[in-house]
């Protein structure tokens, strides 16, 4: 798993310093590499909102097969299948996306962790020496066991060189990328971007919750059910777990973002911008148009 997600910080590594060599500067690095990496993705993100779209609406018809049907585990299963058949979906659907967001998250952690080894390629051997070298002179309490190049970049900061290979330049509109809120929790600068990214991560999920619950919103289905109509009200489930989720994502988003440098807090950030811009737009644009003709 560590080799797998490796590669693709490695390969984010190349970019992100190659973008870095452009501009001489990390957080601005982030910025344009999260700009890019969100036009690349624009095609899954554009499937993924139709998914999800689809999704909700085919839930009202599903909720009542399987109120129907719920003595007939199988006749159940069976007319569920036929309804994602008829829509051409899976009920896995939307895993794909999930798992490409897991592999981005885990991926640029270990970029933000280690950026001497995936962004700037410096060989193990190397960097081992050099944080030996530190060592012998300020003492072992100088390199982070968690974020011992991060120590390394601040350390060869300190000392002036900045035309060193063990340099990247984390001053970012006066915040330091390289720090961990955990471990300068004095400074109260280093809460900031945390602070922005959870408000961020409601505003995101809210705009979610708002667009679910409009498509979820109370309707009356018509079934056949012999030679009868039977009238059905599906209740918003996806508004009350959207609800749950507007609490629980930021708690979450606080615990990582405290224990990581605020390198990887800066690109949630942006990724929560970039996305709730993107699904603004493709609301406006792509789906106004479908909802018309529906």
């Amino acid at each position: 798993m560590g080799s797998f997600i490796g590669f693709f910080s490695s390969i984010f590594g190349y970019v992100l310093n190659f973008i870095y060599s452009l501009v001489h500067n990390y957080g601005l690095a982030i910025i344009i590499f999260s700009i890019l990496l969100k036009i690349i993705m624009l095609p899954i993100s554009v499937k993924q909102q139709k998914t999800m779209k689809k999704t909700a609406k085919i839930q009202v018809i599903i909720k009542e097969i399987q109120k129907k049907h719920k003595n007939n585990p199988e006749k159940m299963n069976q007319e569920v299948m036929e309804v994602y058949k008829k829509e051409n979906m899976s009920p896995f659907s939307g895993c794909m996306s999930v798992i490409v967001q897991m592999i981005l998250l885990f991926a640029m952690f270990y970029l933000v962790r280690s950026p001497l080894t995936y962004m700037k390629q410096i060989n193990s051997e190397d960097l081992n020496n050099y944080i030996n070298e530190i060592r012998q002179e300020a003492g072992d309490g100088a390199v982070s066991a968690q974020y011992p190049e991060i120590s390394v970049i601040k350390y060869t900061e300190n000392k002036g060189l900045t035309d060193s290979r063990f340099y990247i330049n984390m001053d970012f509109l006066g915040l330091d990328l390289s720090n961990v809120p955990r471990e300068n929790f004095k400074d109260w600068t280093v809460y900031i971007i945390p602070i922005l990214y959870v408000v961020s991560s409601m505003i995101s999920i809210k705009l979610t919750a708002n667009v679910n619950a409009k498509t979820n919103k109370k309707q009356d289905i018509i079934i056949e059910n012999n030679d009868s109509k039977v009238e059905v009200e599906e209740t918003d489930m996806a508004g009350q777990m959207n609800k749950s989720m507007m609490w629980l994502m930021p708690i979450m988003s606080v615990s990582i973002s405290v224990i990581a440098p605020l390198g990887l807090a800066l690109y949630w950030l942006l990724n929560n911008i970039l996305m709730i811009t993107e699904r603004l737009v493709l609301n406006r644009v792509l789906f106004s148009k479908e909802e018309e003709d529906a």
